[in-house]
């Protein structure tokens, strides 16, 4: 049984260390047999979450769009920046939009049993450490299962090489090793 996993970055700039953490994460997790589907937030062209302009039309088609990836994919792994100790507005965003119900849905059926491997790219010290406590604690109150390991990449800035492959072997390990955590656990509470 085949694992589906959608891979993001909260993180719009096209040139992002988070961008460039979750592409290496997602090559790990389809080594781990796992199947990646990518996505970059910026094409979904969502608007800042407003609930008159959800009241007035519904949602917009790039928050349709985001629910229906969620909803086809078994589990998530998500990169976040961190910015002023938290995530990014983006990512919050994105998560206040599909946390919208709809006629005939059940209430955060998107995030609901679903698998999270989290990761974070900082050129500070921290590797956005507290981006991820964020991140986790408002997964984890949506009914997500975010997996005990992840990885914060500090001084993320110097740690890629010029073809976005990571030069520290350890790290890639670490990202080895939650890429095969997220795809066993999801693996076993599929079943």
């Amino acid at each position: 049984m085949t694992v589906s996993v959608l891979a993001f970055s909260g993180s719009m700039r096209t040139d992002s260390l988070n961008k460039k953490l979750v592409r290496v994460a997602a090559a790990a997790v389809e080594r781990a047999g796992g199947e990646v589907t990518h996505l970059d937030l910026r094409d979904l062209a969502l608007p800042l979450y407003d609930g008159d302009l959800e009241a007035q039309s519904g949602l917009p088609e790039g928050a349709r769009q985001l629910k229906q990836l969620m909803l086809a994919h078994d589990a998530f792994l998500i990169s976040s920046p961190e910015y002023n100790s938290s995530i990014s507005g983006v990512l919050k965003n994105a998560i206040d939009w599909a946390s919208r119900p709809v006629p005939g849905e059940p209430p955060l059926v998107w995030f609901s049993g679903k698998i999270v491997g989290l990761m974070a790219a900082s050129p500070g010290g921290f590797g956005g450490i507290r981006a991820l406590a964020t991140l986790r604690a408002i997964l984890e109150n949506l009914g997500s299962i975010v997996i005990p390991k992840q990885v914060a990449l500090p001084r993320a800035h110097e740690a890629f090489n010029e073809a976005g492959v990571l030069k520290d072997p350890k790290l890639q390990a670490s990202i080895d090793a939650l890429a095969q955590q997220l795809v066993e656990i999801t693996s076993k509470l599929k079943k």
